[in-house]
């Protein structure tokens, strides 16, 4: 069965993308699964290059389809920040929590005004001579005053979901992947990974 490489070390994200792509006829794999321990340098001002710098070069690295993405938070009252620096708002060694109180302390500073905020994500699909494609997501929602929930990872305890009347992390796990900007990116890139399989792209 051909290998599908997940480029991520997030033990999180990784359990996401085994349910999400349950079904394929790939072998799902990982950065530490395959002995990887080199991480490529996020250098792109957009999802959409961070995900094309980390999908080719590590299907380079490897000979492996390789699967990246990119993704973040863009709060409209911090100017879009955290954006594409999500993972590392704040400095270097901090935890999900330690981040997302920072976020909700840069906030608590300013004027009162609306916390609309949104999650994105780009996935990268690549592999050595062939063209890398991208499939996308994004959900729109309010940063909450307090973190609430005890799913997910990284900012979903403080991304509230008025629709649903709750953050990201109390949803149940196959919502949050049916409607999470990860989902939305995921299901596009599984959909074209299924037509690719068919027609012996791959």
């Amino acid at each position: 069965m051909r290998k599908l490489l997940v480029a991520t070390h997030n033990q999180g994200k990784i359990r996401e993308y085994r349910e999400l792509l349950a079904g394929l006829p790939l072998e799902i794999t990982w950065l530490d699964a395959q002995g990887i321990t080199v991480d490529v340098d996020e250098t792109g001002a957009t999802f959409e290059e961070n995900a094309r710098l980390k999908a080719e070069s590590y299907a380079a690295m490897t000979g492996l389809l390789t699967w990246a993405d990119d993704s973040g938070l863009e709060v409209d009252a911090l100017g879009g920040r955290p954006g594409v620096y999500s993972a590392r708002f704040g400095g270097p060694g901090l935890n999900d929590r330690q981040r997302f109180e920072r976020l909700l302390s840069e906030l608590a500073a300013l004027p009162e005004q609306p916390r609309t905020a949104r999650f994105r994500c780009v996935v990268a699909l690549a592999m050595p001579g062939q063209p890398t494609c991208f499939t996308s997501g994004a959900v729109e929602g309010l940063i909450a005053p307090a973190p609430r929930g005890q799913q997910g990872f990284g900012y979903d305890p403080v991304f509230f979901l008025p629709e649903h009347d709750l953050t990201m992390a109390e949803l149940a796990p196959e919502t949050k992947n049916r409607i999470s900007h990860r989902g939305q990116a995921a299901a596009a890139a599984k959909d074209l990974l299924h037509l690719m399989l068919s027609q012996n792209r791959l």
